[in-house]
């Protein structure tokens, strides 16, 4: 069997998000997987983008990472999503990614797609875990198979207990509050192991 392909997309102001991209990234990885990281298009104009210090610092951390495109859906067996909350939903530019895919969805190539997300807020009651579910109705209507991680290991616990999705809390410095790397690590694992078993399946 060949190897599953997973597409990481994200999309990060203060760069919460692209790290928890990094280590799903490398989890995936490990796991076998064959990997690319993406990020969505940024919509705010370039001139606010660079008169916000931890913005300016995301984006020209980011700029050599291509933007996600319908192509790499199509390439992806699994996706695994990344976005901040914004008012208990998705940014904005994650809803515009996943609104112009009605291209690929209507021929049917959103079908079967193995999904995953995660997110993050300044509280820990912010809108992580609605965030998630918004991205999930968006995967229902794909006709994707959503892959949360549950309770199914210890290390969800670890992280803040988020069955939805990794979620993390960041602080007024940008820092994490909770330590979630290992709950990242581990959804990768899982929505590879998942994607296999749906790979063999289709085979």
């Amino acid at each position: 069997m060949s190897k599953v392909k997973l597409a990481v997309i994200f999309y990060s102001m203060g760069g919460t998000n692209y790290q928890l991209a990094k280590w799903a990234e490398a989890s995936a990885k490990e796991a076998g997987a064959d990997v690319k990281i993406l990020k969505v298009q940024e919509l705010a104009p370039q001139s606010v983008v660079e008169n916000n210090d931890v913005w300016k610092a995301t984006a020209d951390a980011t700029k050599d990472i291509p933007v996600a495109t319908s192509d790499d859906i199509e390439w992806a067996d699994a996706i695994i999503f990344s976005t901040p909350t914004r008012f208990g939903n998705m940014a904005s530019q994650m809803k515009q990614f996943l609104d112009t895919q009605g291209g690929i969805w209507a021929k049917g190539k959103t079908i079967n797609k193995v999904v995953s997300a995660m997110s993050s807020a300044q509280n820990p009651h912010g809108g992580q875990e609605a965030t998630i579910l918004s991205l999930y109705t968006s995967m229902m209507h794909w006709g994707a198979i959503i892959v949360p991680p549950g309770y199914s290991d210890p290390v969800i616990f670890g992280a803040g207990g988020n069955p939805y999705g990794t979620s993390v809390t960041v602080g007024p410095s940008g820092e994490m509050i909770e330590d979630v790397e290992a709950a990242v690590k581990y959804q990768a694992k899982r929505t590879v192991t998942v994607a296999e078993w749906v790979k063999k399946g289709i085979q």
